[in-house]
């Protein structure tokens, strides 16, 4: 039986370990590399869910709708609700990363 102090240990630790890997991803600068570890510590399941959950992002930021997310990609209304329910708090992780995009599109082309 998982007691609170047995869950909050496995959180932190999962907390401890995500942060110890994006603290390594903003280091590297090598996008094969970035890949290839991501082939590594995915299954091919998790790295279609990974991307869709990205194209998602950029749909609800272009104005699709939902239901068009949901027949393009095969995901569930209930996650697609829930991306654009974070897209729409203040302070947005999704919306400062699309902006980031958007910058980086800008200046290439310039």
């Amino acid at each position: 039986m998982r007691t609170k102090n047995t869950e909050s240990l496995e959180n932190e630790q999962n907390n401890d370990a995500i942060e110890e890997i994006c603290g390594l991803l903003a280091d590297i600068q090598d996008k094969q590399l970035i890949y290839g570890f991501f082939e590594c510590l995915f299954t091919k399941a998790e790295l279609k869910d990974f991307s869709n959950r990205w194209h998602l992002v950029k749909e609800l930021d272009a104005g699709t709708t939902q239901r068009e997310i949901a027949r393009k990609y095969g995901m569930s209304l209930c996650n697609i609700t829930r991306g654009s329910r974070e897209m729409k708090k203040e302070n947005s992780a999704f919306r400062h990363v699309l902006d980031i995009l958007k910058q980086k599109k800008a200046t290439r082309e310039e």
